[in-house]
């Protein structure tokens, strides 16, 4: 079975954060919102509980033989796992728990999410209080100990749900500032130098890689500018963006994507409450995919094949009201894109 049949049997599914800090309500909703065939549950992040629940803290978590603690400037590295360290552990070993609790004879594909080595290596200091992307031989470390890290987090999500399929999400949302330069240094006055695209890609694909021949791996960036080409060429089966920054000079690379068997995670759904309204229509909220598969010429009945629906982002700046109405309203949407292509 290839990577895309094993990803085009999901409708919808969602980014990672929820939002609240009840790990056993986010287990129930992102499980509830996508029963049945609906979509794929994942293993929901919730940063409001603080750092160590945050993004970041979270895979820092994970990472093998690295710790970090919080400085008023974010995460920095520590010599020794500390008290921010050891929280985001045990947070990480509740949601287990919870998600445990509500996949009990769960059979199919399940998704868990960490933050990708270069957003990490962007967001992550050196005792000196410089990003460790600034650091060619950080970065390389950060990105081994990450890859063990997350071996280790997939063998005892397997163990714990072992019907489940494991999908590997890794989030990239300053990817694409790395790529081009744009990473600003601690005092805000200067960027640092873009990091070589090859560099970039033998990274990711190293991390990616940690999934196995039989996972199954998804790239997410909600930032504009995503660079799919080097996504797929690091081996991401699957890659998640906020479909509102597409622009019509990325549509072609869209087009070879599909046509290469690339699953694409669109993100149509808002994401925060100031969007209610946009949920009152299923057909309308996939109508701008629909065109865009008339303009590249693909066709209409490959779009159930080729794409999941999501929120444009994580939900954590939303309601829990909203978070549940936007996640039910990803799996209409879906449907209706099935039911209706053109």
């Amino acid at each position: 079975m290839s990577e895309k049949s094993k990803l085009s049997g999901c409708p919808a599914t969602g980014i990672g954060s929820m939002p609240g800090g009840d790990a056993r309500e986010a287990a129930k909703t992102v499980t509830g919102s996508f029963a049945d065939g609906q979509g794929m549950p994942y293993l929901a992040e919730l940063p409001a509980r603080g750092p160590g629940a945050d993004m970041i803290g979270r895979t820092i978590g994970m990472l093998v033989e690295m710790y970090g603690h919080v400085e008023p400037s974010g995460w920095r590295i520590s010599d020794r796992p500390g008290r921010d360290t050891r929280r985001a552990r045990s947070w990480l070993g509740e949601d287990l728990d919870a998600l445990e609790e509500f996949t009990q004879g769960y059979e199919g594909l399940l998704k868990v999410q960490a933050v990708g080595p270069w957003t990490l290596a962007a967001g992550l200091e050196l005792r000196g209080g410089e990003a460790m992307l600034g650091d060619p031989g950080a970065c390389r470390d950060l990105a081994g100990s990450l890859a063990e890290g997350l071996r280790a987090h997939l063998a005892e999500v397997r163990r714990r749900m072992p019907g489940a399929e494991v999908v590997l999400q890794l989030d990239e949302p300053s990817l694409t500032a790395v790529l081009l330069g744009r990473v600003r240094s601690a005092s805000g006055y200067r960027t640092y130098r873009a990091v070589d695209r090859q560099v970039v890609e033998s990274a990711l694909r190293d991390v990616l890689a940690v999934a196995g021949e039989e996972g199954t791996t998804i790239v997410h960036s909600c930032a504009p500018e995503v660079p799919f080409a080097l996504l797929r060429r690091a081996g991401a089966a699957g890659i998640s963006f906020d479909f509102s920054f597409l622009t019509e000079r990325e549509e072609e690379t869209i087009g070879e994507a599909v046509e290469g068997g690339t699953q694409l995670f669109l993100g149509v759904v808002p994401s925060t409450d100031a969007a209610t309204t946009a949920l009152s229509d299923p057909g309308g909220s996939v109508m701008g995919v629909r065109t865009l598969w008339s303009r590249l010429g693909l066709n209409p009945g490959t779009l159930a094949e080729s794409v999941v629906i999501t929120p444009s982002c994580g939900l954590a700046g939303a309601s829990p009201a909203y978070a549940r109405a936007a996640l039910a309203h990803s799996a209409r949407a879906a449907r209706s894109l099935a039911d209706n292509p053109e």
